[in-house]
């Protein structure tokens, strides 16, 4: 089968493209997985954190991606949950030990054992992957293969960040960045929270004109001071200076979430610009997300259908992976970006 495969940890740009397309092998489904046929998978910020080495580094050779959407085409031994045939989605959680404190608790996110698709196994920017079914979701038939990806990622972990978030209807919200988890973050803000106002921070300004036309009050460039203070923000953002800034935006007893898995090293000494009486100071918090949860994936997914959330999405085939990761890195961005597999 065809695989757009990372063997190398580099940067992304033109000259050094860091995916390869080769052909390997279909997996054989284990006990307890199912194989999928894949059709469509999401390209992610995190595969940029992936090929540049910001994340541990990855087990290499690897196939990247982890907003998949297929057919169960083969069942391996002892699963009832699918049967051949059915449209499944898998997300950024392949597995985790089920067994620790956190498993328990249904903070699976942060299991010492949690494997994450397309990092530490083969993920959906190829034809076939296998995947535990315990962790593989039913995809509602209101969503396209090409909306339904995005939802796997950029919405469930856009909706952690809600939960974390804790704010309450009219409480005002602030977005810094307006990629694929922020704009699916305004459309739930819109359906749950329809008294608040939601403000965007982006250096884009056709991204900041998007922002309105999806039902923001103000948007401005990452630097702008917001027009009222905001209790809480939820950063999406690869860089400091946008955190930082932000910071400064909340009011007293404000929640900042930072929705990102790591951030650039290349714009560090803007932290030496966090002043405490002007970031830190009247009890501000700072929350991180890490990963998704099963529950998240689920939940979102049932939120959507009842929203009517769907995403913006440019599609392209498998075979531009590399130019899709490109323009994802120079932030051209309008929604998500999804590959076109089969």
């Amino acid at each position: 089968m065809k695989a757009m495969v990372l063997n190398r940890i580099s940067l992304v740009k033109e000259n050094s493209l860091p995916l390869d397309l080769v052909d390997i092998p279909i997996p054989i489904p284990k006990n307890g997985e199912v194989r999928i046929k894949i059709s469509v998978c999401g390209v992610c910020h995190t595969e940029l954190d992936e090929i540049e080495g910001r994340l541990v580094p990855p087990k290499l050779p690897v196939v990247l991606g982890h907003q998949v959407i297929g057919i169960v085409e083969k069942l391996g031994k002892s699963t009832s949950k699918f049967k051949v045939g059915d449209r499944v989605g898998v997300a950024w959680i392949f597995s985790a030990c089920g067994k620790c404190k956190f498993c328990l608790e249904s903070n699976e996110n942060l299991c010492d054992d949690f494997i994450g698709t397309g990092k530490d196994v083969n993920g959906g920017y190829t034809e076939y992957m296998t995947v535990p079914e315990q962790y593989t979701h039913a995809i509602p038939n209101f969503f396209t293969d090409a909306e339904a990806a995005p939802l796997l990622c950029a919405g469930a972990i856009g909706y952690r960040s809600l939960q974390l978030a804790l704010i309450k209807d009219g409480d005002n919200l602030g977005l810094t960045g307006f990629g694929a988890s922020a704009h699916l973050v305004l459309k739930m803000v819109n359906h749950s929270y329809p008294n608040t106002k939601v403000f965007v921070f982006a250096r884009n300004a056709e991204e900041r004109q998007f922002a309105k036309e999806l039902g923001a009050v103000w948007s401005g460039d990452t630097a702008d001071p917001s027009p009222e203070k905001l209790d809480a923000i939820i950063d999406t953002t690869p860089a400091w200076k946008p955190t930082v800034e932000a910071l400064g935006n909340l009011q007293k007893g404000g929640r900042l979430v930072i929705n990102a898995i790591r951030k650039e090293k290349n714009d560090m000494l803007y932290l030496q610009n966090l002043s405490y009486r002007d970031h830190l100071w009247m009890e501000k918090e700072i929350k991180s997300v890490a990963n998704v949860t099963s529950k998240d994936v689920a939940d979102f997914l049932e939120l959507a259908v009842k929203a009517s959330i769907k995403p913006a999405y440019q599609i392209y085939p498998l075979e531009q992976a590399n130019e899709v990761l490109i323009e994802l890195k120079e932030q051209k961005i309008r929604g998500a970006k999804v590959l076109q597999i089969l």
